[in-house]
């Protein structure tokens, strides 16, 4: 346990943000393997809910927008 306070804050920040990372990361893997699973099934439509995800990973800062834009290329040509 840190000694000095302001290093007691960012243990506590750093760990609602690790908390809010993992949730978002968590709920982008969940949507990608519906997406991946719908694709195979022929819809095409299932796509517009992983570029949503992948948006919303980006957004938040834990998907880099180069890495958001391969994976929504990726899902276009498995989509097609």
């Amino acid at each position: 346990m840190p000694n000095i306070k302001s290093a007691e804050k960012r243990v506590e920040v750093t760990s609602r943000q690790n908390l809010r990372n993992r949730m978002i990361k968590s709920e982008l893997k969940t949507a990608l393997k519906k997406a991946d699973a719908a694709i195979a099934a022929g819809n095409k439509e299932a796509v517009n809910d992983a570029y949503s995800a992948i948006d919303h990973a980006c957004s938040k800062g834990v998907l880099h927008k180069n890495t958001a834009a391969r994976k929504k290329a990726q899902f276009a040509k498995k989509a097609q």
